[in-house]
């Protein structure tokens, strides 16, 4: 066998783990981005434990077809990037993040789907995705919910006792 075939089995293997080892990948089709730009946006990948790679479609496709997902056929085709995420959202957020505080973005970084849990997202998901508050946010927001009973109990009470005085 050839060198080159060796070192796509390597890549292969290379994405397959990457792919086994997020929580979601984010498929987006991207089209003359500029230096910066492209900086920009891996360092907020960056600065979320997520990792923004471009890989050949087909050994993108083969890496999945190995896992047995076949529902990625169709979106790999054209300039792919592949971003890997330790969360569900985080991805399709800062996407959405970096389109919204930056305009020029809206047509070179589209999402074209995602692979969240296991499953298929398709375009429509990823965007629903990316308007899910971040773990952090709902966590707050629970803690917030289960206090607020709490202190306006402590209030209420306080006021009981100010009023005996």
């Amino acid at each position: 066998m050839s060198a080159n075939f060796e070192a796509k089995k390597v890549v292969v293997e290379e994405i397959k783990d990457k792919i086994q080892g997020a929580k979601s990948v984010v498929l987006t089709h991207y089209d003359r981005l500029t230096v910066k730009e492209v900086t920009d946006l891996r360092n907020k990948f960056r600065a979320a434990s997520c990792e923004y790679k471009v890989y050949k479609n087909t050994l993108v496709r083969k890496a999945f077809d190995e896992l047995g997902v076949t529902d990625f056929d169709n979106d790999l085709n054209g300039a792919t990037a592949f971003v890997f995420c330790p969360d569900e959202t985080s991805g399709c957020s800062i996407i959405a993040k970096a389109v919204k505080e930056n305009p020029v973005l809206a047509d070179k970084v589209v999402p074209k789907s995602a692979y969240v849990g296991g499953a298929y997202v398709d375009a429509e998901g990823v965007k629903k995705l990316a308007a899910i508050p971040s773990r952090e946010v709902l966590i707050a927001k629970m803690l917030g919910c289960l206090q607020a009973p709490i202190a306006n109990l402590a209030f209420v009470l306080k006021a009981i006792a100010d009023q005996k005085s």
